[in-house]
Parts: structure tokens; C-alpha cells; sequence
């Protein structure tokens, strides 16, 4: 059962969402929060696997509960709602550790499947939206021989700009998921990275 806690100052979003999610046998909404101040406090007293978050919110945004939940050893994941308009936002939910972004306009089944992909330990990330970022500040380009990556390293990178999970990548290229892993490791090493989101940003950004 993964515990999901849903935050946004929507409340016709919060109410939806909980109402989607409650027809899945294997989602438990066990909390809503209108505020990112309401999440922290949430979290406190609560075990959750999951937090869909919302980034524009009063009182505190999604960005300063990814940035203060950065400063911990945190448990739970962040799976991030967005607009085509956020890119800044997306940004800095990334650099302070977000596990995914989803569009809001989403359909109902493809919420529930990057719910179910980031509490697996998994990123999820709309196309739409990596695209909209790695068309951000284009003067930084990234030069990737500076890396030393290998061959099926530099394939793995490319299957995970395509938003692909460790599992689809590991059955696209036909090794194991325990060497996606590792290969994952050692790509977040080598590009002195924290997560698989970055890697993507990076990619489209060659």
C-alpha cells in the first residue's frame, strides 16, 4: 500500500485527486494539505511514501518543502505537479530533489502510474516539461567527454531523458535491473549528480 499525501491550495485539485486515487486498492490518501507549511507539519507526525506537491502555494511553496525536506535524511517521495509556465520552478524543484513532474492536465491513469514509479524508487517527468527546461538557458551546454562515460553508460542516459525506469531500460537493452542500478551509480558519479532527473535536464541540454 503506498501512503500518499496530497498538497495543494486548490481545493477542487485536493478533492479530485483524493477521489481518483481512492478507487486504486493499492493507494492510500491518508492526508491533503492546502499550504507547503501544512505539509512540513504533516510530515512530522506521520509516515508517508509519497507526496504529490504542488509548487505555487501561500504561506510556502512546494520549492521551500523540497529545499528544508533536502536538509534531511527525508524517506518519503516528491512527485510534482506543474504548468506549461514553471520552468524556473521546475528548476528549482530538481536542484532541492524532486522524484517527478507530471502536468496537472494528466490523465487520471498516467497519474497513477507515476505515483506507483516514483514510490518504486523510480523519476518520472512529462516530456513536455523536460523539453520546456532543456530549451532553457541554452548557452550552457554540457559537454559530456569531460564525464569519461562509457558506451552503455551514455545508453542509459539516453533512455533515461526518455523518462524510461530503471525496469523498461533493463528490458529495452536486455541486462538486469541490478546492472541498471549500478550503471545508474556510476553515471550519478561520474557527473557528480543526485538523482536521475538531473541526468535528463543534462541530456537535453547536449
Amino acid at each position: 500500500m503506498i501512503k500518499v499525501l496530497l498538497v495543494d491550495d486548490d481545493i477542487l485539485i485536493r478533492e479530485s485527486l483524493k477521489l481518483i486515487l481512492s478507487t486504486f486498492e493499492d493507494l492510500d490518501v491518508i492526508g491533503t494539505c492546502e499550504s507547503g507549511k501544512g505539509c512540513l507539519d504533516f510530515l512530522e507526525d506521520n509516515e508517508v511514501d509519497l507526496v504529490l506537491l504542488d509548487l505555487r502555494m501561500p504561506i510556502m511553496d512546494g520549492i521551500e518543502v523540497l529545499k528544508q525536506k533536502s536538509q534531511e535524511e527525508k524517506k518519503e517521495r516528491y512527485l510534482v505537479l506543474t504548468t506549461f509556465d514553471e520552468d524556473d520552478l521546475i528548476k528549482s524543484a530538481l536542484y532541492y530533489g524532486a522524484d517527478g513532474y507530471i502536468l496537472k492536465n494528466s490523465t487520471p491513469d498516467h497519474i497513477v502510474h507515476a505515483i506507483r514509479t516514483v514510490a518504486g524508487g523510480n523519476s518520472v517527468f512529462h516530456p513536455d516539461v523536460l523539453k520546456s527546461i532543456g530549451n532553457v538557458e541554452t548557452n550552457h551546454k554540457v559537454d559530456w567527454n569531460t564525464y569519461g562515460l562509457s558506451q552503455r553508460e551514455m545508453e542509459i542516459v539516453e533512455e533515461v531523458a526518455e523518462g524510461l525506469s530503471n525496469k523498461e531500460i533493463a528490458n529495452k537493452l536486455y541486462i538486469s535491473e541490478g546492472t541498471v542500478k549500478n550503471y545508474m551509480t556510476s553515471i550519478l558519479t561520474k557527473m557528480d549528480l543526485k538523482h536521475r532527473t538531473q541526468i535528463a535536464i543534462a541530456y537535453l541540454k547536449k
